[in-house]
């Protein structure tokens, strides 16, 4: 049986035989869509992975060759849409508000935390994903829901490890805080879904 090749050797003969890219769509969109729905809610997430993929596609001669697995990379790029989607939601509220047709919508990180915690910790989840910057929730939830190590969210998030490190450090301590000394990292997915 053959072993399956890497992530790095499906982009590389992509460039040449674009169709090759099918297989690393079909190796990890479930895993990035299931992120995607987690941050915007399912109804979103399709657009959202669509988009992932197709920047990914788009932009796959920039992949490094010192890379083997591509599911930091592609984190990265879904991070960066959901920061589009967030961008886009914020300019069709405002444009909302000045017409006038409908009071300002509740704050899309709110519904999303909400729609995370509602299940297993309530609001106390929510308050704590809410109080937090995009930056460290992006972070927590890299860590948190697509298992990254800090390397690979590092490399997701075009930061240096040492700051994963440190701003991990800092979103745990206030997390623990909120949720009355319970770590963040230790809740199971499930709780967390």
């Amino acid at each position: 049986m053959n072993e399956p090749v890497s992530d790095r050797v499906l982009i590389e003969r992509s460039l040449a035989e674009p169709d090759r890219f099918s297989e690393l769509f079909e190796r990890h969109c479930a895993e990035i869509f299931r992120y995607l729905a987690r941050r915007l809610g399912p109804d979103v997430a399709e657009d959202a992975t669509a988009e992932t993929f197709l920047t990914a596609f788009r932009k796959r001669d920039r992949f490094s060759p010192d890379r083997e697995d591509a599911r930091p990379w592609l984190y990265g790029i879904a991070t960066r849409t959901i920061g589009e989607h967030r961008r886009a939601e914020r300019r069709r509220r405002r444009v909302l508000g000045r017409q006038d047709i409908l009071a300002p919508a509740e704050p899309f990180e709110d519904r999303a935390a909400g729609r995370v915690a509602a299940q297993q910790l309530g609001g106390r989840l929510a308050g704590m994903l809410g109080k937090l910057s995009a930056a460290e929730r992006d972070l927590l939830l890299l860590i948190a829901w697509a298992d990254l190590t800090y390397e690979e969210a590092a490399d997701a998030l075009g930061v240096p490890v040492g700051t994963v490190r440190s701003r991990l450090h800092r979103t745990r301590k206030k997390a623990r805080t909120a949720l009355g000394g319970t770590d963040p990292l230790s809740l199971s997915e499930e709780s967390l879904a």
